[in-house]
């Protein structure tokens, strides 16, 4: 990635109209969004360390446009809504970030709108993608079935057994993605890296926001910081903090594996593993990801880190036999927060504070769209999105300790035992 230069820290009191505390997807797409529709709100966007070095930018790099899971439940009239419903807010965030790949004219290591593919390993998976590509039929959804010679053709990987192919995900350079769409931003906003908010408070009429050098007086806040709004009182017993993992490896030379030189994958079962290749001027890499921890510290220790490493090299050297001496360069764990419902922690939780959290997955998609979302409600303004978020029910309260640890563990385990090969 090019170099660049940070945003400074907070420092002094300062007054906006609008605070942000949090600068990954959902931060970033409320900023740009307040800026867009009202470019006289002054915003103030707080970030506690750099941006792109959290869980944004330790996301895959997909943001996908269609429901994520397939199921092999009837295809109603209800569940066909749900459908749209989930289609419209993860194509908001779609079209958003390819507004800024346009607008800052991003290369195609950086932002790719490429689409992706959903692999099968297993007759169970193969006929989960049997079911979603009906399901794409009925709604009218491009898409490709691919048997497992073209599957090969592309991965340049035998063991894969079929896929499907939709056109309207774009695959991005997360870090270099959000660090490009923030700089951009310090034109039209007030952008502090390095400026944890340590506290929230009532002055007045207003909000105080208080960080480790300065202070932030302000009309109105939106929460983008996923689970760490439990830090600031919100959410209590609502959230479950779940990290996954991945590994990436050291470059190799292209002429090792067939295939395309790039693509991207997700599995076809859920909590399958996610596969892709990128190619650089120095050679390839492929990025492996799979295996969910329940962390209700929001920490993750190396040694988790490392036993899921272990697990990565056998799903690699099993997927490209061919590059067994390829090792792992990179290993890290991303934070997700997801309700026990399976909504956004979405909404006005306090007179004049927003809360875009609660990703529950697709983070890149669904944390962009509830930033924008959450923008329109802070500036009064209503759409298509922001009626969804409305509609959805507040996040339900998980059980005490120690059975919610107890449940989330089994459910995790329960769930990676279900994807099997995938």
């Amino acid at each position: 990635m090019l170099p660049r230069r940070e945003a400074t820290a907070l420092d002094g009191r300062r007054v906006v109209d609008v605070a942000i505390i949090g600068a990954g997807f959902a931060g970033l797409a409320a900023a740009r969004t307040i800026s867009l529709l009202d470019p006289t709100v002054s915003v103030g966007l707080l970030e506690a360390g750099l941006i792109g070095d959290g869980p944004a930018g330790a996301n895959s790099g997909f943001i996908i446009d269609l429901p994520h899971e397939v199921s092999s439940d009837g295809f109603g009239q209800e569940a066909a809504a749900k459908f749209r419903q989930s289609v419209l807010l993860q194509r908001s965030a779609v079209a958003l970030a390819t507004s800024i790949a346009d607008e800052l004219s991003l290369a195609k290591d950086i932002f790719d709108p490429c689409g992706r593919y959903s692999i099968a390993m297993s007759a169970e998976g193969d006929k989960h993608l049997d079911e979603y590509a009906s399901l794409l039929t009925h709604m009218g959804e491009v898409h490709r079935r691919l048997d497992n010679a073209d599957t090969a053709a592309v991965t340049g990987s035998k063991a894969f057994k079929t896929s499907l192919f939709t056109p309207g995900t774009a695959i991005i350079h997360p870090a270099a993605f959000v660090r490009a769409w923030a700089d951009a931003l310090r034109s039209k906003i007030n952008v502090y890296e390095r400026s944890p908010a340590l506290s929230i408070e009532r002055s007045g009429a207003a909000w105080l926001i208080k960080t480790p050098a300065g202070s932030l007086e302000t009309g109105k806040i939106i929460l983008a910081n996923n689970g760490h709004a439990q830090s600031f009182g919100f959410f209590r017993r609502q959230l479950i903090h779940v990290f996954t993992y991945a590994s990436l490896t050291h470059e190799f030379d292209p002429a090792e594996l067939s295939g395309h030189r790039k693509w991207a994958a997700t599995p076809a079962l859920p909590m399958g593993t996610t596969v892709r290749r990128i190619n650089t001027a120095g050679g390839d890499r492929i990025l492996v990801r799979s295996r969910y921890s329940y962390n209700p510290d929001i920490a993750v220790t190396p040694g988790a880190i490392s036993r899921a490493g272990k697990l990565h090299d056998k799903k690699f050297a099993h997927r490209f036999p061919g590059l067994r001496d390829v090792g792992m360069e990179y290993r890290w764990a991303g934070a997700m927060a997801l309700t026990r419902n399976h909504v956004p922690a979405f909404g006005e939780v306090e007179d004049d504070i927003i809360a875009a959290c609660g990703c529950n997955g697709l983070g890149a998609s669904n944390s962009t769209a509830s930033g924008i979302a959450a923008a329109e409600l802070a500036l009064g303004r209503d759409s298509d999105l922001l009626q969804i978020y409305r509609s959805m029910p507040a996040p339900t309260s998980i059980p005490p300790e120690p059975f919610t640890t107890i449940g989330a563990r089994a459910q995790l385990a329960y769930r990676e035992w279900r994807a099997g090969v995938e």
